[in-house]
Order: C-alpha cells, then structure tokens, then sequence
C-alpha cells in the first residue's frame, strides 16, 4: 500500500534539492542537507529524530569514503607530478602506432583515470593529441574523443575515483567486484564511445590544434613504464583478490583462519591504498630526487579537491539515512516489486534524471543511490548491488550540456563551438549510458 504523504516527502525533497541547485546556486552539499531536513518534516518526524538521522547518515558513510577518497588523491597527485600519466600515454602510442593511436588514447585514458580526476588528467593529456592531430592533419576528435571515453568512464565505473567509491558505499557493495564489473562494463562502453564512434565524428566536424602549446615534462624525465603499470595495479589487485578469496568461487581452497583474516586486512581498500601511496612517495618521488617538501606541498593540496566530494557524499548519506528512518524506501521497494518494476531500472533512471536537471555526475551518483539504497532487499546479493554501482553510474554519465562543468572544459580545451560540443561530447556521455546500461543489464540476467 502506498503512503502519499511519504511519497510526497520524498518529491518535496528532490524539488528542493533541483531548486536550490539550479535556481538559487547553493552549493551541494548544504542543498542535500536542507532536502534531507524537507523530506523529515514532511513526514513527520520530530526534530530530534531529523538531527539524530543527520548525524547518523553522515558518520556511517564518511568512516569508509573519507578513508579511500583522500588516499587515492594523494596517490594520484603523486602520479601526476611524476609524469606518470605522460609516460603511460607514449608508451602506449609508440606500441599501437599512429594509425591505431585512437586505441592507444582510449586505454591511456581508462588507466590514467583510476589514480588521476578526470580533469586533471585530462588537461594534462591534451598536450599529446595536440600533438598528433599535427602530425596527421587529420580531425582532433578522432584522438579527443577516445581519451574523454576513457577518462569519463574510469571515473564512472572504477573505484577509487570517488564517484564509486561514495555509491558502493551508500549501497554497502563490495568494491572488489564494483572494480571487477567496472572493468567488464567498460571495455564495451568505451570501445563504442571512444575509437567507434571517433570515427564517425572526426568525418563530420574537422578541428585543429591550436598553434602552440608548451608541455611541463621531458620525454626523457619520465618514470618507467613497468613501475607506473605496477604502481597503478597492485591496489586494484589487492583489492580484488581479497573480494575473490573470500568469495564462493575459492570457498573450498584450504587457507587457515588466521593467514585468510591477515590476507583480508591487506586487501582491504584502506590497507591498499596506503601501500599504494607508501609506494608512490618512494619511487616516484624519493628516487627521483623529489624532495619531501615538495611531496608534502603535493599530497596536502589534493586534500582541497577531495575534502568536497567528501562532504558532498556524506551529505548524500544523510539523504539516503532519512528515506531509511522514515521508512520511504521500504514503501517504495513493496511498491515497486508488487508492479513488477526492476530495482535497477530505477537506479538508472534515477541517475539519468538528476544528471540532466542539474549536470554534476557524482551529485546524480550520490542522489540516486540515496534513493535506491533503501530499496534494497536483505537477500541482495554483493554481485547485484555492484551491478547497482554501475547501473548508477552509467545513468549518471549520460547527456553531458551546458548545466556540466566537462562540457565547457572539453569546448574550451577541443576549440569546439557549444553546436559542435552536444554533437560529440554529449553524444559520447549518452553512448556511454546505454551501453553500460545494457551491459549490466545482461551481466545481471547471467548472475
């Protein structure tokens, strides 16, 4: 049975939330907390109830995500003042050739993007399809558009960026298999927005370099290939190799107790990280005679940018709490499952719908899993709840415009027109969104 009045709290609360984003400016993070306070008054709850559930909603999402976000900020400013990235990108270029450079990109893109933010990484890459749109004379975009699908889809789908990283824990899903199912749902979705569809666009909108453009590195000062492979990937393996060892699949394997819970606690996304960092801070930093001053200045500034999408997701776990305790979400899961309406549709569409009206894609992943996040039924399983992770994500990657901060960069950076811009950028976010979408869909009729 349907509570109206609950149903209304709920509506009343995103309205507010829309509103103060695009009407009235008001940062996130506070409009998600007065949304919060919106939906409890609306449904009764005293106002000792309200503050308790902020508190509550808050302090349970923060104690992991604060953990993963800030240390993988650290760890990718490391990388990016090493030259990692740039190393990593001319490798790859140099092994697939000029004329497969598009698949170079999209690969260069998709590792790049796992330690690195988006833009970050992606204004320090431009440099190099700067550079080979030169050499070739062919359209920017048939380089462009493959590093942005490899980019924005890291940073959608794979933890530790913290767009996953902040969902999987709404939704309280493992991130070993959100990183393993990030990586499945990728690949296709990048192949199709990234070199597929680079094709397509690069025929029908011609774009030059700009004259002139200045790199901060020398080819010859960058760190090793094996080394920023091997730095980059041990977290990832760590990570997912602990969610297998304590998975069904290697349930039978004879470990004892004791090595399995240490083997857990070096798995551990936290214990992983801070490998990852510890790592990090030695090879590329020490070793390369980067003094500890100067490692300090770095990882202290990737604390600005982290400290935010920090609040912000705790912002949006105080959300999710306030469905839960006001027992919205509960209503609504028997609603939907008595019209026979898949929790992972409303996931997506839930996304889609915050992401078109106000742009940010984190702020559509952490709304959307406020409000799927009570839904879910106690016999969920981890690999449905991490194909919940990316369902989210790729509605919340969808139709990038003029309300989104990556359409201007990407206008700005590409020299395209706002015209140009909704025909590429904005057609490779949706393609993005409908092959993720239609890849988790088959992934979760198979599991």
């Amino acid at each position: 049975m349907i509570d109206f009045s609950l149903l209304i709290a709920v509506f009343s609360g995103i309205a507010v939330l829309l509103i103060l984003i695009l009407r009235f400016k008001i940062q996130a993070f506070i409009a998600l907390l007065i949304a919060s306070i919106v939906v409890g008054v609306m449904a009764g709850m005293s106002p000792e109830a309200i503050i308790k559930t902020m508190q509550e909603g808050m302090g349970n999402t923060l104690g992991f995500v604060a953990m993963v976000v800030g240390l993988g900020a650290m760890f990718g400013a490391i990388l990016e003042h090493s030259g990692g990235a740039e190393a990593l990108a001319n490798y790859l270029l140099e092994k697939f050739g000029e004329k497969r450079a598009s698949w170079a990109l999209m690969l260069t893109g998709f590792f790049v993007a796992i330690p690195v933010f988006f833009d970050v990484a992606f204004i320090i890459l431009v440099p190099l399809i700067y550079s080979l749109q030169r050499k070739t004379k062919k359209s920017l975009l048939l380089y462009g558009m493959p590093l942005l699908a490899g980019l924005a889809i890291t940073h959608a789908f794979i933890p530790p960026t913290p767009g996953p990283v902040a969902v999987a824990d709404i939704l309280k899903a493992d991130l070993g298999w959100v990183i393993l199912f990030g990586f499945i749902v990728g690949i296709p979705s990048a192949i199709a927005s990234g070199p597929l569809f680079a094709k397509y666009i690069s025929k029908r909108i011609f774009v030059e370099a700009p004259k002139l453009i200045e790199t901060n590195q020398e080819t010859h000062n960058f760190p090793g290939i094996g080394v920023i492979l091997s730095i980059i990937g041990i977290p990832i393996i760590l990570i997912v190799g602990n969610t297998l060892l304590n998975s069904p699949l290697l349930e039978d394997v004879n470990i004892s107790e004791n090595i399995k819970s240490w083997l857990k606690m070096i798995g551990h996304p936290f214990t992983a990280l801070i490998i990852a960092n510890m790592m990090a801070w030695y090879v590329l930093g020490i070793r390369r005679q980067t003094t500890k001053d100067i490692l300090l200045k770095i990882t202290t500034a990737s604390m600005a940018p982290a400290g935010i999408i920090i609040l912000l997701t705790g912002a949006g776990g105080v959300f999710k709490q306030m469905l839960v305790n006001t027992k919205t979400g509960e209503m609504l899961a028997n609603y939907f499952a008595d019209k026979g309406v898949s929790i992972l549709v409303f996931a997506f569409l839930a996304a889609v719908l915050v992401r078109i009206l106000q742009g940010s894609a984190t702020v559509a992943m952490i709304t959307a899993a406020g409000l799927t996040a009570p839904l879910l039924l106690g016999d969920s399983t981890e690999i449905s709840k991490a194909l919940l992770v990316i369902a989210i994500a790729s509605g919340a990657s969808i139709m990038s415009h003029v309300n989104d901060s990556g359409f201007w960069l990407v206008s700005k950076y590409l020299g395209l027109s706002e015209k140009q811009t909704f025909k590429s950028w904005t057609v490779m976010t949706t393609i993005i969104a409908l092959v993720g979408f239609s890849t988790v869909c088959l992934l979760w009729m198979i599991f």
